[in-house]
């Protein structure tokens, strides 16, 4: 039976009402802090956790639960007589329930304060109640989420106790909240004080924003969840304003989308996306002709295409993008004009994101699993500075030629490799993305961009193992090219380009994305 329960608790949510209907069930009420208080108020009889322990709270409530009348009662086995017999000659009275929740720590890191005050919201005393009471589930229930406490009362009024099955439930979320809150500070000291090597153990937390009706397919079940610490510029923390609820395949095409457009912030510019490529890009000096190029760039393609604008959208915009069958549009707000547009279609899923955060956004690791393990590395967001490129062949590129092309070696970064992009100054004209070759690619960029190459240029994510490629591109009239360089046939593939009068820029950075 349920005879002695221990709350202390930083988040009081329902906490007042759920101890009043134990107390009506003759549970007596253990409490510390500012919980006994909130309990006092109330009118509860409760129990200063020094009466029980005989010890007072010392050093600023840094030790208060950490003693033996307290673990004694969490962690005995009512099973064993040893345990029994241990509670008897130290005169331990177990306890049943305990209901805890922990200093806010996520809160304090998130409010940006000092060092200092964010090491003192470091719970020590609660995760160990939390794990005394959860290893010893047999005999106590454990609750840290005001969630649980419907289950907990209706389970108590009608049996008197908690039933096995739902401690058992109780003490693995008990685990991972202390697991989840461990992971936080460790993330944080360890980028507080960051070791040269990389770390021995990855810790990260996240958090279950949705779950999804499936995954990539219907047969493959699947979750959403989002970083314990919100990155802002994020799919994760983006604004749903209107239309279907986001599938997997949308939550990854979406990030792909405002990763690509995270680089393209100097001029209104609208992303077009499919299938985690880039359908369209398109710049302009306002967001509507931007809209013009992005979808001039692919008009098939776009179509049910996931796309970014990184200005407000406005009601011209709105009403060319209703036009079309689109999955998702995504921006840093929508005008109410242009909101009253794109609602009328029920299904398109409007979202904002917030485009301040894009600088932050970039410092985040890229995380990728694999069987039986994870990759971490950093983001491709090197900065490109065009005055380290090396033009190698006698032609010499204009400067119409090199705004072109250094808007397409930007958007060759966010193509699949084998990855080949042709552009103008302001569009994507063709994308060969995927292949298992480079002439593949090539040839469907080309054959993509077909009659618009008066002013085309052409750029690889790396380098050209051979000089075919360039014949390709040579037939098509293209004039100038950008890539890595770094293939031992590189004097080969220079050879050929001032043999068709093409300008090769080379930039030594490569930008493969698999």
């Amino acid at each position: 039976m349920l005879k002695r329960a221990l709350i202390s608790v930083s988040d009081k949510t329902g906490i007042v009402d759920f101890a009043k209907a134990l107390v009506e069930q003759n549970v007596e009420i253990i409490s510390t802090g500012g919980t006994k208080k909130v309990l006092d108020a109330a009118g509860i009889n409760t129990v200063a956790i020094d009466e029980v322990t005989g010890f007072p709270e010392m050093m600023d409530g840094r030790v208060k639960t950490l003693h033996p009348l307290i673990h004694g009662a969490l962690l005995a086995r009512r099973d064993l007589p040893s345990h029994v017999q241990a509670m008897a000659d130290h005169g331990i009275l177990p306890i049943d329930l305990i209901v805890v929740n922990l200093y806010p720590f996520k809160e304090t890191l998130m409010a940006g304060k000092d060092h200092e005050t964010i090491i003192e919201n470091i719970d020590i005393g609660g995760p160990s109640m939390l794990r005394s009471a959860a290893k010893n589930h047999a005999s106590v229930a454990v609750v840290v989420d005001p969630a649980d406490y419907a289950q907990v009362l209706a389970e108590v009024t009608t049996t008197g106790d908690t039933t096995l099955a739902f401690r058992q439930q109780l003490a693995a979320k008990a685990f991972r909240h202390t697991a989840a809150y461990d992971a936080l500070i460790a993330e944080y000291l360890t980028n507080k004080f960051p070791d040269t090597d990389a770390p021995e153990q990855l810790t990260l937390s996240y958090n279950l924003k949705q779950g999804l009706r499936y995954g990539e397919n219907p047969q493959q079940a699947a979750n959403f969840y989002e970083r314990a610490i919100p990155t802002n510029y994020s799919i994760a923390a983006s604004k749903q304003l209107h239309g279907k609820e986001l599938s997997f395949n949308n939550i990854r095409d979406a990030d792909a989308a405002i990763t690509i457009a995270r680089d393209f912030t100097d001029q209104p510019t609208v992303v077009a996306l499919k299938h985690m490529n880039p359908c369209g890009i398109g710049q302009a000096t306002d967001i509507e002709t931007a809209w013009d190029y992005a979808f001039e760039a692919d008009p098939v393609s776009i179509f049910g295409g996931i796309i970014v604008l990184n200005r407000t959208v406005d009601a011209a915009t709105a009403t060319k993008m209703k036009a079309i069958f689109l999955e998702i549009i995504i921006a840093p707000a929508f005008s109410t004009e242009a909101l009253e547009i794109l609602t009328k279609k029920k299904n398109l899923r409007l979202l904002t994101v917030d485009f301040s955060a894009i600088s932050a956004s970039k410092q985040e690791m890229a995380y990728t699993g694999v069987l039986g393990g994870i990759l971490a590395q950093d983001q491709d967001v090197v900065s490109e500075d065009a005055s380290s490129w090396t033009v190698t062949s006698k032609a010499q590129p204009t400067a119409e030629q090199m705004n072109a092309l250094n808007f397409a070696w930007r958007a060759v970064k966010f193509v699949k490799s084998n990855g080949i992009i042709v552009t103008n100054e302001h569009q994507t004209l063709g994308v060969g993305a995927g292949q298992t070759n480079r002439v593949g690619s090539v040839k469907i960029a080309l054959n993509q961009a077909a009659g618009k190459l008066a002013d085309a240029v052409l750029a690889s994510d790396a380098f050209f193992p051979f000089a075919d490629n360039i014949e390709e591109i040579a037939k098509a009239g293209v004039k100038a090219i950008i890539q890595p360089g770094g293939s031992i046939r590189d004097d080969e593939v220079i050879e050929a380009c001032d043999r068709f009068g093409i300008a090769m820029v080379l930039t030594g950075v490569r930008h493969f994305r698999h």
